[in-house]
């Protein structure tokens, strides 16, 4: 009951907090760029607005893949918050991204089709150092079960810091944020189409930033997995990294996606492999 009562409070909940992150988001921005910025609330108007629009499509399948899209990101993140197997909740969560890009290939348009596929080049850059954060804190909790890894005494941040760095990587990914925002960004000057949205208005449009929302009350509670062991530590470092993520993302330019794509594989890879590596001897020794 307690795992379905998560579930249920994720899905009512995060469209809340996950706007209310974004109208902070747009705030700070606003005031490392010099300006007042828009209200806190302004992501909410801005999606209701976007509801009382007509909802214009090239394809009436397109509004099935956004509908699809923000099925599956919702049931992702009702199963990792309800305690669910955490390999099942990355299967749902790229199928959620896999039907954004099919309702951008659904179009005739040349921009919506870039943006598909660079949205493609961001999957295959973050997929593999998500699937490698699973398989570390299974090496360390014995578990691929969230409720499991939430609960366990053991500090997971020790024994996975390069897997972490290299989670935070590919969260400026997947939070859109510069200098990987290839496919789409939430800044009007870094577009003049906008990506793999390019074909989409009205109430879809709004579905998909909804859609975000609940993306990014995901990704901050996968963040808290590290620090499980203590909530107050877990809270602090979610902050702290939303901050870092804020200000890289005011002090860097996009860039290519050669280089996002060596970034994610070289790099976060790298650490990603070695800490497990390191992890699995030192388990070898001890064992």
């Amino acid at each position: 009951m307690i795992s379905i009562l998560n579930a249920v409070l994720f899905i009512i909940l995060a469209p809340l907090i996950g706007g209310l992150i974004a109208g902070i988001d747009r705030k700070i921005t606003a005031r490392m760029q010099g300006r007042m910025g828009p209200p806190l609330l302004q992501p909410f108007y801005d999606v209701a607005k976007l509801f009382e629009k007509e909802n214009v499509v090239v394809t009436p399948s397109q509004n099935y893949y956004v509908l699809s899209y923000i099925v599956f990101i919702a049931v992702s993140g009702a199963l990792f918050f309800s305690g669910g197997d955490l390999l099942l909740v990355i299967f749902a969560f790229t199928l959620a991204h896999i039907f954004l890009v099919l309702g951008a290939y659904s179009t005739n348009s040349p921009y919506s089709f870039i943006g598909a596929e660079r949205e493609l080049i961001q999957i295959i850059a973050y997929e593999p150092m998500i699937i490698l954060s699973a398989v570390g804190m299974y090496m360390v909790t014995k578990s691929f079960f969230v409720s499991d890894i939430m609960n366990s005494p053991i500090p997971v941040i020790v024994y996975l810091p390069g897997i972490f760095i290299g989670f935070l990587m590919v969260l400026t990914i997947k939070l859109r944020k510069s200098p990987f925002d290839l496919s789409t960004s939430h800044h009007a000057h870094q577009e003049i189409v906008k990506g793999v949205t390019t074909e989409f208005s009205g109430s879809g449009l709004g579905k998909i930033e909804i859609a975000h929302w609940y993306e990014n009350v995901f990704l901050l509670g996968f963040i808290y997995l590290f620090f499980a062991f203590n909530p107050v530590i877990a809270l602090a470092a979610i902050i702290v990294t939303y901050l870092i993520e804020i200000f890289i993302d005011n002090t860097f330019s996009r860039v290519k996606w050669q280089y996002t794509i060596k970034s994610a594989w070289i790099v976060a890879g790298t650490l990603g492999i070695v800490n497990l590596a390191v992890l699995y001897y030192l388990s070898g020794v001890m064992g």
